[in-house]
């Protein structure tokens, strides 16, 4: 948030230095990013007093005029339209600096001119040209200024030595989003009051009005309006009002619009005006239908009859015929208030922080509104930003206001939580003791009406968090309001004292790290992505899985969980192959998100689960750029390779099976399994995923359930044999399609604990095979723990596979 450091200091009633205010407001947690000026180098700039105007001699268009400077009288010669005798304006002399370079004086004409009568654009603050700055009405504030005797230094009599002060709030701090809400904080810091300007209802002096009605008091529980008649929106607002806002980093508008961003900026409740001429019956607040269209104020033209990934309809404004804003966030053309409109509809409410948060993400419309919204308005302030909002439209482009007409179910509305704050807790957190008096007078200047009970250790605060504070929650949230205000730079410094116990490790068990470690042997280096993705990733890389919604995402590309690891390594692959990497080998150990399906009742139901998973995506060249390869790509096999790499950490042989995967290529990828467990899959990806996810072809992935990886067998410990191993080697001609991995899970069920060795060391296809067929050459090792095997045994067990191989 950026604002006025002067518009802030006329909220206290002490001063504070800009370098005090802001190592306060960072000691309290609110980090301020930048402190700029508002206005350019201007020097040599004096009040001055207008005596005498007459004609220019020889010059229709000037005039020239007798300034009271203070210590002089001067001539300046004039072309504003504005200029009158008695008028206080601003006068730069002959060697004054401003922001367009230095003052000299001229010859106008015959006239000698001393200097210049300054507008508001020339002194940096306004694009108005239109005439010079009239400081009699009033200056650049609601407030006196400090001097605007003849010769006083302009740029401190019109506070042009502020500066703007930007913060980088948290998003738990909705309530800071305003001058108010700074003041309140500095003012609890600093134990004073704040000075806020009155708020006097305004007179009401019309009876026109607008029924309202709620028809999602769920998302919108309060709901308030009111018509001003006869409005000139021709008049511009003042100039104090449209400097406050350049100064907090917004433009001026109309002065209708002025009006609703000032209270927005002042007390932080968004409002918003429509033209009443072009409403139609009453307002509703209601769910988007799907027929329903609305152009917004900027353009854009939004539908609702797709809503994306079946998510809450959005919530809109409406009259008896059409919506007329997405609320909360931006207004509709069609009601917008213009140079034509006479009468005007003040719209104030409390809308719910989710559902304005999620339309203002889905539709790309981040505004000061929404901002604000989404990250909470106090519930119990639009009375009060109404009747603000229409005392200074009233002065500004007078008119009759109507009653407030207001709609509200109480039952939704916030409920202000009420939290115990125990003193041997407090104590314990912070490390050291704050004394009881020093705690109560926090939590009042904190407007959180603390109740105390007991004595000692054993007292207790019963505090009420107020209506702005929608982050007091728990008791850990009440100590952190506590020590703010105590200072955290208060807390002495020692050294912890902490007993740590080593941890226990299961023998049954490998840790994550050791399976980390290999993964980075074996080449691949660590990627850590988010476990929010973007719905169509999970559509393309978990095609038939509902993932689990994120209920306030914060960005429509970060709006579900992810159901497996493949959208963050193939994002993560992208990002490296758009930086002209060559070759790429990632993984990610991490927790996946799915619907466990259960019954409760006798009915079925659906609950999270969460599994943790170590994915890996590998590209390029198999290895890296060496005259010892050949630079051949990766392939399938090098994949599955490294998959048997990482479960042999289990210590058993994994089996793999083809698969019709839809996000693997057909013919290039396979299910992994150890026994009759599934415990992953390995393949490269399609290459329509490819093409959709702008990647080269050739990327191959694998995903494993870290679970079933890191079990480990008990260990056993068995002698080394001494007899001799005896090896016979046969040549197998099978169908293609037949998997290495079947002959040898036959085999080793067939012979048992004589075959101590299984290879597979030939693979041919070609002249003297069936087009259908291939051979393979297999390795078979025999030996016995105590004698020596001889020749008819080991030919009886070679006998014995090729007859249980022969009737596969």
């Amino acid at each position: 948030m950026r604002f006025s450091a002067q518009w802030l200091r006329q909220w206290l009633p002490v001063t504070l230095a800009t370098d005090v205010l802001r190592e306060q407001l960072t000691n309290i947690g609110h980090e301020v990013e930048s402190v700029a000026p508002v206005a350019g180098a201007i020097e040599g700039v004096v009040v001055a007093d207008v005596v005498a105007v007459r004609p220019h001699p020889k010059a229709a268009d000037l005039a020239v005029c007798d300034v009271d400077a203070g210590r002089e009288r001067v001539t300046v010669v004039c072309g504003a339209p504005n200029v009158r005798v008695g008028m206080k304006t601003a006068l730069a002399l002959a060697g004054a600096r401003l922001p367009q370079g230095p003052v000299r004086s001229v010859d106008v004409r015959g006239v000698a001119s001393r200097g210049m009568l300054l507008s508001a654009a020339e002194l940096g603050l306004d694009a108005d040209h239109g005439g010079i700055l009239d400081l009699g009405s009033g200056g650049l504030f609601d407030r006196p200024p400090r001097s605007l005797a003849p010769g006083s230094d302009a740029r401190a009599a019109l506070y042009l030595d502020d500066v703007a002060l930007d913060l980088a709030l948290t998003p738990n701090r909705g309530d800071c989003l305003s001058v108010r809400g700074m003041a309140r904080e500095l003012g609890a810091l600093n134990g004073v009051p704040i000075e806020a300007p009155p708020i006097v209802a305004a007179p009401v002096a019309s009876a026109a009005s607008l029924p309202a009605r709620l028809a999602d008091p769920a998302a919108c529980p309060r709901y308030l309006g009111r018509v001003v008649e006869d409005v000139d929106v021709s008049k511009a607002a003042p100039l104090w009002l449209r400097e406050r806002l350049r100064r907090c980093g917004l433009r001026s508008v109309d002065p209708v619009v002025d009006v609703t961003n000032y209270v927005l900026l002042e007390l932080g409740q968004p409002l918003h005006a429509f033209d009443r001429d072009c409403l139609e019956g009453g307002i509703v607040v209601r769910a988007a239908a799907p027929t329903d269209e609305l152009t917004l104020l900027n353009g854009q033209e939004l539908r609702f009859d797709a809503v994306a990934d079946k998510a809450p309809a959005p919530l809109l404004i409406a009259d008896a015929t059409a919506p007329l804003a997405l609320a909360g966030v931006m207004g509709g053309a069609r009601s917008a208030v213009s140079d034509a409109t006479r009468n005007v509809f003040l719209e104030c409410a409390y809308f719910s922080p989710v559902g304005v948060g999620a339309a203002a993400r889905r539709f790309g419309l981040p505004t000061d509104a929404s901002h604000r919204y989404e990250r909470g308005v106090d519930f119990a302030l639009q009375r009060q930003a109404l009747e603000r909002a229409t005392g200074l439209l009233l002065a500004i482009v007078g008119g009759r206001a109507g009653p407030i007409k207001e709609a509200l179910s109480e039952t939704h509305l916030p409920r202000r939580q009420t939290v115990a704050l125990r003193k041997a807790r407090l104590d314990r957190l912070v490390g050291e003791a704050i004394d009881p008096q020093a705690v109560e007078s926090a939590l009042r200047r904190l407007e959180m009406s603390p109740k105390v009970a007991g004595e000692g250790a054993k007292k207790v605060w019963t505090v009420t968090a107020p209506s702005h504070r929608f982050d007091i929650e728990m008791e850990e949230d009440v100590v952190e309001e506590v020590l703010r205000l105590h200072g955290y730079n208060a807390v002495a410094g020692r050294s912890p004292a902490a007993a740590l116990p080593l941890a226990a490790l299961p023998s049954d068990t490998s840790p994550e790290s050791r399976l980390a470690d290999l993964l980075a042997h074996l080449g691949y280096v660590e990627a850590m992505t988010f476990s929010f993705v973007a719905p169509r990733l999970v559509e393309l890389l978990a095609p038939g899985q509902r993932p689990l919604r994120v209920v306030n995402p914060v960005s429509s590309e970060h709006a579900v969980m992810r159901p497996n690891l493949l959208p963050g390594l193939a994002g993560a692959l992208a990002n490296n192959l758009t930086r002209q990497a060559r070759r790429a080998r990632l993984f990610e150990i991490g927790q996946c998100f799915t619907h466990d399906a259960a019954t409760a009742g006798g009915e079925p139901r659906s609950n999270p689960r969460q599994e943790m998973w170590c994915g890996g995506i590998l590209y390029g060249p198999r290895e890296a750029y060496s005259w010892a390869h050949d630079g051949a790509a990766v392939d399938f096999f090098d994949a599955k390779g490294d998959v048997e790499r990482v479960l042999a950490l289990r210590g058993e042989a994994a089996n793999f099976e083809p698969t019709d995967d839809p996000v693997l290529h057909p013919g290039q990828s396979a299910v992994v399994g150890i026994g009759d467990e599934r415990v992953g899959r390995v393949g490269r990806l399609h290459p329509r995923l490819e093409a959709e996810l702008d990647l080269p072809p050739g990327v191959f992935v694998f995903e494993l359930r870290v679970a079933s990886v890191c079990k480990r067998l008990p260990r056993r410990h068995r002698a080394v044999s001494r007899q001799p191993l005896v090896r016979r080697d046969l040549a197998l001609v099978v169908r293609r399609e037949t998997p290495a991995g079947r002959l040898r899970e036959v085999v080793r069920s067939t012979l048992g604990d004589r075959l101590v060795g299984f290879e597979l060391f030939d693979l041919y296809m070609g002249e003297g095979v069936g087009d259908d067929e291939k051979s393979l050459g297999l390795s078979l090792t025999f030996q016995h723990p105590s004698r020596t095997l001889d020749a008819a045994e080991v030919d009886g067990c070679v006998q014995a596979a090729l007859g249980v191989l022969g009737t596969q």
